[in-house]
C-alpha cells in the first residue's frame, strides 16, 4: 500500500474547502460554514480569521474552531509543505512564511485579517505582523511566545533548554528524521502528541481521531522532509546572517493587540518564556488554562473559544475589505 493522498486531508465538515493560490504556490485553506449570516453578505464584508497550524500537523487541528468561532470570516490553513499544501523544496524560512501569510490575506480579499497561531504557526503570526504590519490587525498565539523570548529563555533556563532543544537538535540530521516520522504508520506523531498533552485529552475519542488524520498527513509525500524544514531553519538561521537579519526585524515592541494563551500543563512551552514575551507586547493579554498541555486549542477548545471569541470581538475598529 503507497503512501496517502494529499487528498485525505479534505475531511467533510461544517466548512469548504478551496484552493487559493498566494506567493508563488498553491495552498489549501477549510473556510467555516457561516450560518450566522446572510448567503447574500460577501465575505469580505466581515473581519478575516486565519488559522496557521503548528509542527507535524494541518488544519484539522483548528477543527473545533472552524465549528465555534462566528461573526468573521474564519479560515484554517495547511502552511507550506503540509496537508494539502504545495510541498516546494524550500521557503520554510521566517522571511518567506511572513509572505505566504500576506499574500494569502490579499488572496481572499481582505486588507487585513487576524491571526492566530499554535507553535510554529505562532511564530508565522509574530513574523507577519512585524514584516506586513498593515495586513495584521491583531494576533492571537496559543503555546508560541515571542521567538526571541523562546530563545532567551531556552538558552538561559536549563527547564526550557530540556524541553525543547534535544528535539530541535536531532532534527538537524539528513534523511533519518523523516524516516523516525513516518515509519510504522506514523508511531512517533502519537508518542510526541501524547508526550505534550494531558492525561485527559489523550483518553478522549477526540484525540484518537485527531491522531488518526495527523499519521496519514505526515505520511504524505515530502510532507515530512517539510515539517523538519521548518525546524531546521529555526535552528541553523541562528548561526549565518539571514537569521540574525530576522531576529533583529522582529526584536520589537509590538503596539497592535495580542492574546497569549497557554496550557498550565504544557510541558514543552513553559511559563518562563510566556512571561519574557511581555518584554515585546506589554499591553497583551496573557492567559493560562487550567489543566491543558500544549494543544489547548484542542484539549480545552471550549475555554479557548471563548477567549478567542472576546478577543476578536473587542477589536471595534471597521474593517476595510
Amino acid at each position: 500500500m503507497g503512501p496517502p493522498d494529499p487528498s485525505v486531508t479534505r475531511i467533510h465538515g461544517p466548512w469548504r474547502h478551496l484552493d487559493v493560490h498566494a506567493n508563488g504556490i498553491r495552498f489549501h485553506v477549510v473556510e467555516a460554514a457561516s450560518a450566522d449570516h446572510d448567503v447574500t453578505t460577501p465575505p469580505t464584508a466581515r473581519p478575516l480569521v486565519v488559522l496557521l497550524h503548528g509542527f507535524a500537523s494541518f488544519w484539522w487541528s483548528w477543527r473545533h474552531q472552524l465549528r465555534g468561532l462566528s461573526g468573521a470570516r474564519v479560515v484554517a490553513v495547511d502552511l507550506r509543505g503540509y496537508g494539502g499544501s504545495d510541498k516546494p523544496p524550500r521557503g520554510y524560512d521566517g522571511w518567506t512564511l511572513a509572505g505566504d501569510t500576506a499574500g494569502l490575506i490579499r488572496a481572499l480579499g481582505h486588507a487585513s485579517a487576524i491571526l492566530v497561531g499554535h507553535a510554529d504557526g505562532g511564530l508565522v503570526c509574530w513574523a507577519t505582523s512585524v514584516l506586513h504590519p498593515r495586513l495584521v490587525r491583531a494576533i492571537a498565539l496559543i503555546s508560541s511566545p515571542h521567538p526571541a523570548a523562546l530563545r532567551r529563555s531556552a538558552l538561559t533556563r536549563r527547564d526550557q533548554g530540556r524541553a525543547l532543544l534535544p528535539s530541535l537538535l536531532k532534527y538537524q540530521l539528513p534523511i533519518w528524521p523523516e524516516r523516525v516520522l513516518t515509519r510504522n504508520n506514523a508511531d512517533e506523531i502519537e508518542r510526541l502528541v501524547r508526550s505534550r498533552a494531558s492525561a485527559k485529552w489523550v483518553a478522549s475519542e477526540d484525540f484518537s481521531e485527531s491522531i488518526r488524520h495527523l499519521r496519514q498527513a505526515i505520511q504524505i509525500p515530502s510532507a515530512a522532509h517539510s515539517a523538519l524544514e521548518y525546524q531546521r531553519w529555526a535552528v541553523r538561521s541562528q548561526l549565518r546572517e539571514e537569521g540574525r537579519r530576522f531576529m533583529k526585524a522582529i526584536n520589537r515592541h509590538h503596539g497592535i493587540p495580542v492574546l497569549h494563551l497557554r496550557g498550565d500543563a504544557d510541558p514543552y512551552i513553559l511559563g518562563d518564556a510566556v512571561e519574557r514575551t511581555q518584554r515585546y507586547a506589554p499591553h497583551g493579554h496573557y492567559v493560562s488554562i487550567a489543566g491543558a498541555g500544549h494543544y489547548s486549542h484542542e484539549e480545552a477548545p471550549e475555554e479557548v473559544n471563548r477567549h478567542l471569541r472576546r478577543f476578536i470581538g473587542q477589536l471595534r475598529e471597521p474593517w476595510l475589505s
